[in-house]
């Protein structure tokens, strides 16, 4: 089936001119001559791409393109804004108001006919990816100040650089330390999603607020600004946010911070697996045993539930693993030994200890661990 092209012009012999040289390439055509007619016509035609002119004299080409993003069922289809001028300002407002091509008037047929074939490519391939959810890894503290967040950063690069495409995100609203760990300011993307109505937290608007790190993974990190706690209770946005990001990679890990937080459990109920945090002291391990033991109540099967034990204590005052692994009763996937001089050089230097320490024991550990993670992403695809 040919792809469908609307095309959104108060120019009628442009109209006439683009729709011929587009059918010519094999492409369904219809048109729209302002912008109200033609945000009518995406409605009921539900084009594969937009074709739309900036200048019209009712609503003009901005405008519609804010329309359509506003709009969750049609703020999927790319757009491709045509304009006369060639001001980089007017670019940038294109793109901002959610735009993912411009073409300059007069366009010539091959120029035009590269552009359309790459955006429904691109969308193509967008879709594809969207039509397999990713993988859905949540690490959980029993208790705050463990080390979960560095745990969920170093297992996202090493999965990221052994194949997997990862998003890293930390839902912990006014709680954040990934952004402090990355050296990343003002990290106001969640909060920013969280804020928004349901119809508003789609693809587009979800993928703009993920940051591509130098590190090699995209992140979307928490707010450290404590009035934002107040954000966790946005839950039916998280679960927004979750959907989008769950179509944007293959494998999806998820900083939940420590205890359950009204969030959490529904949260969970969408995740592959969940990797309890645990320090192998007392209190932690009663701690994460009262967790787990809520979370069964709640239906969320220790089957589905691995224990990563950090250690930040001398050895003799750490519960015997196996103990811990037993009393828990969940499997447990991998022990991180202290390392307090690397962790602090570590997020000083906005480099995780996997780049900035990569031949030293924790570094292996962590390597191990992820290598365990691994494993049950392929047997959750099997």
């Amino acid at each position: 089936m040919a792809d469908r092209i609307l095309f959104i012009d108060d120019d009628i012999d442009t109209l006439k001119l683009v729709g011929l040289m587009l059918e010519r390439q094999g492409y369904e055509i219809a048109v729209a001559s302002d912008g109200m007619s033609g945000l009518t016509k995406a409605a009921t035609e539900l084009p594969d791409l937009i074709l739309l002119d900036v200048m019209m004299p009712d609503l003009d080409g901005l405008e519609v393109t804010r329309r359509l993003r506003a709009d969750p069922a049609l703020a999927h289809i790319p757009i491709i804004m045509f304009t006369a001028k060639t001001m980089v300002d007017d670019k940038v407002a294109g793109f901002e108001a959610g735009v993912d091509d411009y073409l300059t008037k007069p366009t010539h047929p091959a120029e035009l006919t590269a552009h359309v074939k790459a955006v429904l490519a691109r969308s193509a391939q967008a879709r594809s990816v969207g039509a397999e959810k990713a993988n859905i890894i949540a690490l959980l503290g029993s208790r705050g100040g463990i080390g979960t967040t560095t745990l969920a950063l170093n297992i996202s690069i090493i999965l990221q650089r052994s194949g997997h495409e990862v998003i890293l995100t930390e839902f912990n609203p006014g709680r954040g330390t990934l952004a402090l760990e990355l050296n990343i300011h003002n990290p106001l993307g969640l909060s920013n999603l969280l804020t928004r109505s349901l119809k508003d937290i789609h693809l587009r608007s979800v993928e703009s607020e993920i940051i591509s790190h130098s590190v090699g993974i995209r992140v979307l990190p928490a707010s450290f600004q404590p009035k934002e706690t107040e954000l966790e209770q946005a839950v039916p946005q998280m679960e927004a946010i979750l959907n989008s990001l769950a179509s944007m990679c293959t494998t999806l890990i998820l900083d939940l911070g420590s205890g359950l937080r009204s969030y959490v459990k529904p949260i969970l109920r969408q995740c592959d697996r969940l990797i309890l945090v645990v320090e192998p002291v007392f209190p932690s391990n009663i701690m994460g045993l009262t967790l787990l033991e809520e979370l069964e109540t709640d239906g969320i099967s220790r089957h589905k539930i691995s224990l990563a034990l950090i250690n930040r204590v001398r050895t003799s005052l750490q519960i015997p693993w196996r103990q811990v692994e037993t009393d828990l009763g969940v499997e447990l996937i991998g022990i991180v030994s202290p390392a307090p001089e690397q962790a602090h050089q570590a997020s000083q230097g906005g480099m995780p200890i996997i780049l900035s320490h990569p031949d030293s024991l924790v570094s292996d550990q962590l390597s191990k661990l992820a290598k365990e993670v691994a494993v049950h992403l392929r047997s959750e695809e099997g």
